[in-house]
């Protein structure tokens, strides 16, 4: 009998320590418990209807086979997503590197230092090649990141120019059409009216606040787009570009010819196809726009003993702080895949990007001057790595799939097909027979073409990745110890539990990650056509379904790329819902006040008129006040965005009478999945009577944070809402009457799903139902060891907490003169990241020990809280002290010492500290000074 994967993904593992704690909680049972947590009303009353889990041997060879079920044929479908020469220096020491996949976001700088030196080489690489000042370190893929570029613009209109009402974008028509559909469903909202044109046609009228192009363009030509940027600024309008990283080796950058703000995906760059994500997208634009980015910007700084540090520079600009005045819901990015990117330009430098480069570009021409000389007729001469001929599609399809190969076919007439780093003189000569016999000929040798076609005024002069790192590791020796040095400097699940709350950092299972390194899911093109992803097609059918069941509902989109996606993609069909019932005035949003500000965001971008219900002293929605609410406004109600259990971390009582009196009003329950780690197999969205949810992937079902993403935000919806789910305009998804993509791939990051997908297969309904009663048990039993030091801010009507609580500290400040960020930079000298500080309550910690927790790692935090409470008492009074001083790093506890605590208690403030002492590598460090000094740049 092989092991079960649940006793392996859960961490308190024998009778004797949950014995032990649920003494402590004052409970007989785990079953008493939950009664106690759980509403009876919304109980399940039955398992739910999956099928018993596999072992982590089974599950390998399952997940092998669905991978060898897909066909990865050689791909030359382009349209954004390419093969890529991705380094297995980078694969192995990264990718597949708990310590990299398994750090949270770095708003703890200090404990974050080598993802933020691996972002800011990203952003420094992004920055050099588009020729522009300032960028963010990474967005979710090219088509939402031109979202927010239009966004961005439109929002930067003056006060004129909102007077004037100017709404209207110039969108050229080669462009992306993943990208166009992206436009299509954010401008809606807003009242932006789309203008798509061809672009040396197109005279702007003075109503248009900005433009959109792409470089090049969809269809490979390379144009010249100078003087339509002057006559773009001549109108007041500003210019966006979406531009191929990879191209701009060899051509003029954006911020060259007058562009904007350049956007695009750095996935040849270093990211697998992956059948459509994750990769990283970029913004960059000029530094008078740095308050108006979305996304977050890596900056240069000091810490407390003047040591260059890194940290997130200007963070109120995060988008989802400014709640309903939100111009974006950016909540998280595809960190991970920056990473790699970043590390891919330090490996191949400016030298070896040009050598890609000019593999795709001389590929193309080489292949180019073969279709020229057998008669076939080209869009365009001048060009990067893409080529469209005139000829018959399903011909060459034909012939094509023969030889194992991928073209795009835009048209019955036309074929289109892109170049690649790795394309080989083999594959040329095998692209030329293909269109030779077409044509009923002979294939002739093929000469190899040495000069550019890239026009002569669009090639690059200006020197790109001048920066010391992008010349300093060139051997693999050098950068694998470079990435180690990177890592070395962070604070990742490797090292110790990351307690956040509302974030769920669990446990990212080994046997669920291995899947990402086969072929058979790394090399698929999203649009290669379907009988070549039966594999893909059979996971994805299979984890909707699943999804669905563990949610309550009747069908699943899997293709919002993030949390915050799926918030919009949720309310995004709910309003096309009420479209269709000729109620498309519904446009009101009830969000209570203790809402993730996300929440609040989302419901701006999707342009809802945002209500906030407020919260009783308990911390639980005050269900008079929205039963006022929706029958105020129930003419206009589209519905309620309400998080359950709540943000607090409690089960609601009432959230039936909630619901019911949402859908008396008419409108829609939307329930945030953020906490849906304490529902699966206990009761769930669907049964308590929401309409939608979205889930987090990458907190319940044990997607990796990977440094702030990437992440998977689906989307379950009850069946009145099936047939609104997301469409894609390139491969058929989504409902009958669906919305416009939310994402540029139409599966989104869809390498990500055998980690869930095997989450769910290997825990079955019985190890689900477990892993979310332990949460629970693990919460409870934190907060009841806890209780002598510490209050739990919020409990439910019987005392307890959900699967995660909130610990109050607001008396810190007046009775020691320390913050609840003292106490976050004091657990770092402990060897932890902080839990979360100041959410949903100012001056608190969330705590979420999650399910995958030892008892003896949750006895350390417990132990390393209570010492640090010892500190803070012994230290009030005192401003030289060990708490508002640290972190303590080990150059400081070697230098001269001057405090008046010794440096044992500083560095190793208990026993056990010593065993495996991590030491931060800069000291608390001087926010301020990054932001007036900001410098988004790895210059050093």
């Amino acid at each position: 009998m092989f092991d079960k994967f649940s006793e392996r993904h859960i961490g308190v593992c024998n009778e004797k320590d949950l014995k032990a704690m649920l003494d402590v909680i004052g409970v007989k049972s785990t079953d008493e418990l939950i009664a106690q947590v759980i509403p009876q009303s919304i109980r399940l009353k039955k398992p739910l209807a999956l099928p018993e889990g596999m072992s982590e041997y089974e599950f390998a060879a399952h997940i092998r086979d669905l991978a060898d079920r897909n066909q990865p044929y050689r791909s030359f479908i382009g349209m954004g997503y390419y093969p890529s020469a991705v380094p297995a220096v980078v694969v192995r020491n990264v990718f597949e590197n708990p310590a990299w996949y398994t750090s949270y976001t770095p708003y703890q700088a200090e404990i974050s230092q080598g993802r933020l030196e691996a972002l800011l080489n990203f952003q420094t690489a992004v920055i050099s090649l588009t020729g522009m000042e300032i960028g963010n370190c990474s967005l979710l893929d090219e088509g939402t990141a031109a979202a927010e570029a239009m966004a961005m613009m439109f929002s930067l209109r003056s006060r004129e120019a909102v007077k004037e009402g100017r709404n209207q974008l110039f969108v050229d028509r080669n462009i992306f059409p993943q990208t166009l559909d992206l436009l299509l469903t954010r401008s809606e909202p807003f009242g932006i009216e789309l203008i798509i044109d061809e672009y040396d046609q197109y005279e702007f009228t003075g109503r248009e606040f900005g433009a959109i192009v792409q470089y090049p363009a969809a269809d490979g030509s390379v144009r010249d787009y100078s003087d339509f940027t002057a006559a773009a600024h001549a109108k007041d309008a500003l210019v966006t570009v979406a531009a191929d990283l990879l191209s701009l080796a060899l051509m003029k950058a954006p911020g060259e010819w007058g562009a904007d703000i350049a956007v695009g995906s750095a996935q040849r760059l270093g990211n697998p196809m992956g059948f459509g994500g994750p990769a990283a997208g970029y913004l960059t634009t000029r530094e008078a726009f740095k308050r108006n980015m979305p996304g977050r910007i890596i900056g240069v700084s000091v810490d407390r003993l003047g040591n260059r540090a890194l940290r997130m520079a200007l963070q109120m600009r995060e988008q989802h702080i400014k709640r309903e005045k939100a111009t974006s819901n950016i909540c998280t990015a595809s960190a991970l895949m920056a990473s790699m990117t970043g590390f891919y330009c330090v490996y191949n430098g400016p030298e070896g990007l040009k050598r890609a480069a000019e593999t795709a570009h001389l590929a193309a021409a080489t292949v180019a001057r073969a279709l020229e000389a057998m008669d076939y007729k080209l869009t365009s001469k001048e060009f990067f790595d893409t080529l469209e001929v005139e000829a018959e599609a399903a011909v060459v399809q034909s012939l094509a799939l023969e030889n194992g190969i991928n073209f795009y076919y835009p048209s019955e007439g036309r074929v289109r097909m892109s170049f690649d780093e790795v394309t080989t003189p083999a594959e040329i000569e095998a692209v030329a027979g293909i269109f030779a016999a077409a044509k009923g000929k002979k294939a002739k040798a093929v000469k190899a073409v040495t000069e550019s076609n890239v026009p002569t005024a669009l090639r690059r002069k200006s020197p790109y990745l001048q920066e010391p790192v992008f010349s300093a590791y060139r051997s693999e020796s050098a950068l694998m110890r470079y990435i180690k040095k990177l890592e070395l400097r962070d604070i990742s699940l490797a090292n110790s539990m990351i307690s956040l709350g509302s974030c769920t950092m669990k446990l990212n299972a080994a046997a669920l990650m291995q899947p990402l390194s086969l072929a058979g899911f790394q090399n698929i093109h999203p649009f290669a056509p379907a009988d070549q992803a039966k594999g893909y097609m059979d996971l994805i059918a299979g984890l909707e379904q699943d999804l669905a069941t563990i949610t309550g509902f009747a069908a699943c989109s899997l293709q919002p790329n993030s949390g915050a996606a799926g918030e919009y993609a949720g309310l995004m069909v709910i309003r096309a819902y009420h479209q269709s019932r000729g109620q498309g005035y519904r446009n009101v949003v009830l969000i209570p006040a203790s809402a993730h500000g996300t929440n609040p965001a989302s419901a701006a971008m999707a342009g809802m008129k945002i209500v906030t219900v407020a919260c009783d002293t308990n911390g639980n929605i005050d269900v008079e006040d929205l039963e006022a609410k929706a029958k105020e406004y129930s003419s206009e109600l589209c519905g309620l965005m309400v998080t359950y259990p709540s943000t607090h971390g409690v089960f609601e009582s009432r959230i039936r009478e909630i619901v019911d009196a949402v859908h008396d009003a008419g409108g829609q329950v939307y329930m945030d999945g953020a906490n849906m780690n304490a529902q699966v197999g206990l009761t769930n969205p669907g049964y308590i009577g929401a309409d939608v949810c979205h889930l987090n992937l990458h907190k319940t079902f044990a997607m990796p944070h990977g440094g702030g993403g990437p992440g998977v935000g689906p989307i379950c919806v009850a069946e009145h809402l099936r047939a609104f789910l997301p469409s894609h305009p390139v491969v058929a998804t989504g409902g009958d009457e669906g919305i416009t993509a939310v994402a540029s791939a139409p599966w989104g990051s869809a390498l990500l799903f055998p980690i869930t997908y095997g989450y769910i297969k290997m825990l079955g309904a019985e190890g689900l139902r477990k892993a979310t009663e332990m949460a629970i048990v693990n919460a409870n039993y934190m907060s009841a060891a806890l209780a002598p030091e510490y209050r739990t801010y919020y409990s439910g009507e019987t005392g307890r907490v959900g699967h995660e609580m909130i610990l109050d500290l607001t008396s810190f400040k007046k009775d020691y003169n320390i913050d609840c960020g003292d106490i976050a930079h004091r657990l770092m000298d402990y060897g932890f990241h902080a839990p979360t500080l100041s959410f949903p309550v100012h001056e608190t910690l969330m705590v979420e020990p999650t399910e995958s927790e030892p008892k003896e790692e949750m006895d350390r935090f417990i132990e390393a809280l209570i010492s640090i409470k010892r500190e803070c008492e012994a230290a009030a009074g005192q401003q030289d002290n060990v708490v508002a001083n640290a972190p303590h790093t080990a150059r400081e506890l070697a230098g001269n010492w001057e405090h008046p605590y010794s440096r044992e208690q500083a560095a190793f403030p208990l026993p056990w500290v010593g065993e495996a002492k991590f030491f931060p590598y800069v000291s608390k460090i001087d926010a301020g000074y990054g932001d007036r000094n900001l410098c988004c740049r790895n210059c050093e």
